[in-house]
């Protein structure tokens, strides 16, 4: 009797470690640098640079830019689609900047310098579940 319970034991001990392991590595997300090596710049088709990504939640937005030239800011669709700086969700301002995304559904990113956003430093993304 014994026996049986060690193994039992045994095996729901190895099964709780693989389980927290496998939570542990899903969390890690993928890091996607924005604009590749040229990073967060202005007339860079950012639609083109979405293309055969995917986005999960825990994955990581690093936008890479020089902080005296550029921003990033998180916003709404209107904001997006207006170029609005006045009503963004976050400022991101240090020009290393990593995102983790947190949430399911469409995110959307400007830069609010002068006129960058309309002259295409802006990015859309969808996040799948």
């Amino acid at each position: 009797m014994f026996h049986i319970r060690s193994r039992v034991s045994g095996t729901i001990i190895l099964y709780a470690i693989f389980s927290i392991s496998s939570l542990m590595l899903k969390s890690e997300g993928t890091e996607h640098i924005v604009g590749d090596s040229s990073g967060w710049e202005l007339f860079t088709n950012y639609t083109n640079w979405t293309q055969g990504r995917e986005f999960h939640v825990g994955d990581v937005l690093v936008f890479n830019y020089k902080s005296d030239q550029h921003n990033v800011m998180q916003v709404n669709s209107t904001a997006y689609i207006d170029c609005g700086t006045d009503n963004y969700t976050s400022l991101f301002t240090k020009g290393n900047d990593s995102i983790i995304i947190s949430e399911v559904g469409k995110l959307w990113f400007i830069c609010g310098v002068d006129d960058h956003c309309e002259n295409g430093q802006k990015l859309s993304i969808n996040v799948a579940p």
